[in-house]
C-alpha cells in the first residue's frame, strides 16, 4: 500500500537505542512491507526519507540538520508521514540478513515476522550496536564491531566465514553502500547475484518518481520507486557503491 498524501500523527515515545540512534513511535500504525520507507516532515525544516522500523516507528541517526531537528522533538510533538512508499524485501526459502549500524532499521521488522534465519549486524562498536535485544528473541543474531568490542573484530563481511551466502536463498541488505557493495561483489562472484536484495538510501525530493533526483546511471532505476529495495543483478553494472549525487544533482564518490 502506497499513500501519496502526508498525515499529521503525535509523537508518543522517544528509545535512545544508541549514543546516535533513536527510535520514534507515533499515533498511528502503517500497513507497510518490511523495507518500505516514508517521507518524514519535520515541521519548518524539511521532509527526507525514513524506513519504517515498525509499523508505528521509525528509528533514526543524528547525521544532518534534518535529523538534529528530529531528535530536538519528544512525547506530543507532532511531525508529518506520507507513505509507505517504495518496494520492500520479499525473501523465499533460507534467509540471510546482513545491515550495518542504522541500516538495521528496515531489516528488524522482517526478522520480527519470522522471515530471517540468520542476522549478520555490523557496527564501529559495542555501544553502536542497535536492537541487539530484540533480534536475539527472533533470529540467530552474530555481531561484528570495527574494534573488536562485542563480537566478531571487522567488518560485517567478516562473519562470511561462518555463514557463507551461498548456503542461502535470500540475502536481504541494508546498510553504508560501500559495505553493500562489497555484498553484491560476494554474490556475483559466486554467482548468485539475483538472490540480493539491497535496501538503497539515496537523496530523494518527491519520493514518488516525479523529480530523477534518485536515479541511477546507467538504467534510470529510481531508487523511490523500483526501490528502495532492488535486486543485486540490477545493480552490477551501476554506479551502486561507487558513486551518488547530492542535492544539486553533482556526483560525489561514496
Amino acid at each position: 500500500m502506497t499513500d501519496s498524501a502526508s498525515v499529521g500523527v503525535e509523537i508518543l515515545g522517544v528509545v535512545q537505542e544508541t549514543l546516535s540512534i533513536r527510535t520514534f513511535s507515533f499515533s498511528r500504525s502503517f500497513d507497510f512491507t518490511p523495507g518500505q520507507f516514508v517521507m518524514v516532515w519535520i515541521p519548518g525544516i524539511d521532509e527526507i526519507p525514513m524506513a519504517l522500523s515498525s509499523a508505528n516507528s521509525i528509528s533514526v541517526q543524528k547525521v544532518g540538520d534534518a535529523t538534529s531537528a528530529l531528535f530536538a522533538l519528544g512525547e506530543g510533538d507532532l511531525i508529518g508521514i506520507r507513505g509507505p512508499l517504495g518496494t520492500g524485501f520479499t525473501p523465499v526459502g533460507p534467509t540471510l540478513a546482513i545491515a550495518g549500524g542504522i541500516g538495521a532499521a528496515p531489516l528488524l521488522p522482517l526478522a520480527e515476522r519470522g522471515k530471517v534465519d540468520t542476522f549478520l549486524l555490523g557496527a564501529r562498536t559495542a555501544s553502536d550496536v542497535p536492537f541487539r535485544e530484540r533480534l536475539q528473541l527472533c533470529t540467530n543474531l552474530s555481531v561484528a564491531t570495527d574494534d573488536g568490542s562485542a563480537g566478531t573484530h571487522g567488518f560485517v563481511t567478516a562473519l562470511f566465514d561462518a555463514y557463507p551466502p551461498e548456503r542461502f536463498s535470500s540475502i536481504c541488505v541494508c546498510g553504508p553502500e560501500v559495505m553493500m557493495r562489497t555484498v553484491l561483489d560476494r554474490l556475483e562472484t559466486g554467482g548468485i547475484a539475483q538472490r540480493g536484495q539491497f535496501c538503497l538510501q539515496r537523496f530523494m525530493k518527491c519520493g514518488i518518481g516525479i523529480c530523477g533526483s534518485c536515479c541511477i546511471d546507467p538504467g534510470g532505476l529510481r531508487v523511490c520507486r523500483e526501490g528502495p529495495v532492488i535486486r543485486g543483478n540490477l545493480l552490477v553494472r551501476s554506479e551502486f557503491g561507487r558513486y551518488c549525487r547530492n542535492a544539486s544533482g553533482q556526483r560525489r564518490p561514496i
